[in-house]
């Protein structure tokens, strides 16, 4: 017969501490439920990753919570969120994790889904070459993306990292400068035949812009990146950063794009280079908790080297 080696062991092996508390111990199957659960933010989606359904996900956590002597989780406004006595238990739960891990040595050593919340640009440009590289040693490593352009919520649920646009003003959460990124006037060669080149800010005036949907605009930088186009009128307004560059290429107007997209369409043609040359940030910004995950540094490393290398496309600086 098999035994279960006890909590106090198992967390003892993977180097943490462990305080005595009431009544009987809490299971490791427990506290890996737990883990999932604070990760993905809802139970359901804790009880698809783990095989299990949503009865026996709430009845692990009130198990867990019985045996505790307080709540683990709370409602938040996007999911359950962890309490102080949550993430307590989450250090207890991650040593459970890297113990059971060292039990089979000759398993991929990173498994796992990182999930991210993103610019569109950020994710297609810089997430999805960074999750490839990752997957080359790791292949039981995924990505999730929601691809969004808006603040860093207050609450990240159901995501471990955010990338946004602008510093972001944050508690209890990690955020940390990742790269500056350049945004520049563009037009189609095809547009400019037809229209002619402008000569000079004053011939903008009134001319069709392509940029992002103003009333729907959450960033404040990207809002303030549109200072030298105030006086041109909207062509074409979009979400997504991609359609501004497809809508710029299929001529809609002048496009206030991200450099390291329009740069690679060579019918684009980028004006007043020197004038307009608005420079963003990228923000990360992740829970503390998801810095102790091997998989989401293994992605942040990967993140940093994608971005160290595409570094002149990011500022729109032609490699010599």
């Amino acid at each position: 017969m098999i035994q279960r080696l006890p909590l106090k062991a198992m967390c003892e092996y993977a180097g943490m501490s462990v305080t005595p508390l009431p009544g009987r111990r809490p299971s490791p199957d427990d506290l890996l439920v737990l883990l999932a659960v604070a990760r993905a933010g809802r139970y359901t989606a804790a009880a698809a990753e783990l095989g299990l359904n949503h009865t026996t996900i709430a009845r692990r956590i009130g198990s867990l919570e019985d045996a505790l002597g307080g709540r683990v989780l709370a409602r938040g406004a996007a999911g359950w969120v962890l309490t102080p006595l949550g993430e307590h238990a989450i250090s207890a739960a991650e040593g459970v994790e890297r113990a059971l891990g060292t039990l089979a040595p000759d398993a991929p050593r990173l498994t796992g889904v990182v999930r991210l919340s993103a610019t569109d640009g950020f994710s297609g440009f810089i997430a999805a070459p960074a999750i490839v590289a990752v997957r080359a040693n790791h292949p039981g490593v995924s990505l999730e993306i929601v691809a969004a352009t808006r603040r860093a919520a207050a609450q990240r649920v159901g995501v471990d990292l955010e990338v946004v646009v602008g510093r972001p003003h944050v508690h209890r959460a990690e955020a940390i400068h990742l790269a500056d990124y350049a945004l520049g006037l563009y037009a189609s060669r095809e547009f400019l035949d037809q229209h002619g080149a402008p000569g000079s800010f004053a011939d903008l005036d009134r001319a069709p812009l392509v940029y992002f949907i103003e009333s729907m605009l959450q960033v404040d930088a990207l809002d303030e990146a549109r200072r030298s186009t105030r006086d041109m009128v909207d062509s074409v307004s979009s979400t997504n950063v991609y359609v501004h560059v497809d809508a710029t290429r299929a001529g809609a107007g002048f496009g206030l794009l991200p450099a390291f997209l329009a740069d690679r369409h060579d019918d684009l043609v980028r004006l007043f280079a020197d004038e307009i040359d608005e420079r963003l940030p990228y923000w990360l910004v992740c829970r503390p908790e998801a810095l102790r995950q091997p998989t989401v540094l293994a992605f942040i490393e990967a993140l940093r080297a994608r971005i160290a290398a595409v570094e002149h496309e990011l500022l729109g600086r032609p490699r010599r």
